[in-house]
């Protein structure tokens, strides 16, 4: 099984199964993991923030101009990490990728 290496904002490490062909917004809000997705996956709110460990940034498709313009109006913003989990859907290939929930705004 897939799996998805996640902390959450109260620090804490978790590993959770990754269902394939979702998001990893839907895979981390449906695990509890503290990303409220207001906006359904659409790329218009940014509560899905999510910064993504180094060794993972150069695996996941490039961000959009809209979601770059989304991550980089938010108060946690990291240059290279922070992405929106809604825009990367979850593959084989990202089995064990390794992510911190970033703060609510």
């Amino acid at each position: 099984m897939a799996v998805i290496n996640v902390i959450n904002r109260a620090g804490k490490a978790h590993v959770i199964p990754g269902k394939v062909g979702n998001s990893l917004m839907e895979n981390l809000r449906d695990a509890g993991m503290d990303v409220e997705a207001i906006c359904g996956g659409c790329c218009s709110c940014a509560t899905c923030h999510v910064f993504l460990d180094d060794a993972w940034v150069n695996k996941v498709p490039q961000l959009s101009a809209d979601e770059a313009e989304l991550v980089e109006q938010t108060n946690s913003y990291k240059a290279g990490n922070s992405r929106l989990s809604c825009q990367i859907k979850f593959t084989d290939a990202l089995d064990g990728i390794s992510l911190t929930v970033a703060p609510a705004e």
